[in-house]
């Protein structure tokens, strides 16, 4: 079964910038849908970014034009670009991958300070 390590997290000020990546223990190349999504504490896990096979992508409202997610096939790496930051994105990140299963990674922390 696939695994997925997240990396890329870590303290930024706002209007910065990070780059997470998750990297699949194999071929990412069939899997239908990968997407990162976010927790902040207290709140519920919410959809950040999902990319599907045929590279359709599609974001939350709230980070439309500062994401962009995308994914390597050839790396078994999808990743999340994270431009003009800020506080509210302060969460653990996390990537999923779904086929005929639904994998998490650990996540990776991002701290956007004000």
């Amino acid at each position: 079964q696939v695994q997925l390590v997240e990396s890329g997290g870590g303290l930024v000020q706002a209007g910065g910038s990070l780059r997470l990546s998750c990297a699949a223990s194999e071929s990412i190349f069939s899997i239908n849908y990968m997407g990162w999504y976010r927790q902040a504490p207290g709140k519920q896990r919410e959809l950040v970014a999902y990319i599907t096979r045929s590279g359709t992508t599609n974001y939350a409202d709230s980070v439309k034009g500062r994401f962009t997610i995308s994914r390597d096939n050839a790396k078994n790496t999808v990743y999340l670009q994270m431009n003009s930051l800020r506080p509210e994105d302060t969460a653990a990140y996390y990537c999923n991958a779904r086929d005929y299963y639904n994998i998490w990674g650990q996540g990776t922390q991002v701290t956007v300070s004000s």
